[in-house]
């Protein structure tokens, strides 16, 4: 049965760069934890989900995606100037940090300190993963399974 939109697909992944460097993994630190969303509903980045479209189950692909079918291109525009007194004393702002920050509606994000100053420090609030080409491995464990058949619980 190939998957279609509306689908609930489960499935294991890896995530890397170019130059080979895994940045994420659906079997972190040895615990498998297979990823799970509605197919072609925007659960997911738009490349991946395309690229589920027409699979089955127990099949395998390799894809690649360019950052405009992942998270973007990096926006320079999304650099923004806050004052240091806006972050929680108890932290020394440096470039290079990552730090996570509170929406108005409450949702968590994390964002890059790029630059420190006297008074301010510069954030970047692209996605980490913005600019950069992306390659997938993917191999399909279920179509229209249980919802929540493949949670672990804690």
């Amino acid at each position: 049965m190939s998957i279609k939109k509306g689908d609930l697909v489960a499935l294991h992944y890896e995530g890397r760069f170019e130059n080979g460097e895994i940045f994420d993994s659906s079997s972190n630190s040895g615990h498998e934890h297979p990823l799970e969303f509605k197919a072609g509903e925007g659960q997911v980045v738009p490349g991946f989900d395309n690229a589920v479209i027409g699979m089955s189950k127990d099949e395998e692909k390799e894809f690649t995606l360019k950052p405009s079918e992942a998270y973007g291109e990096h926006n320079s525009k999304l650099q923004q100037k806050v004052p240091k007194d806006q972050l929680p004393k108890d932290q020394t702002p440096e470039a290079g940090m990552t730090i996570v920050v509170k929406t108005p509606d409450g949702n968590q994000f994390p964002v890059q300190i790029i630059a420190v100053d006297e008074e301010t420090i510069t954030l970047d609030l692209n996605h980490p993963l913005a600019g950069k080409t992306l390659i997938f491995k993917i191999k399909i464990l279920d179509v229209n399974h249980e919802p929540g058949q493949y949670s672990h619980k804690h």
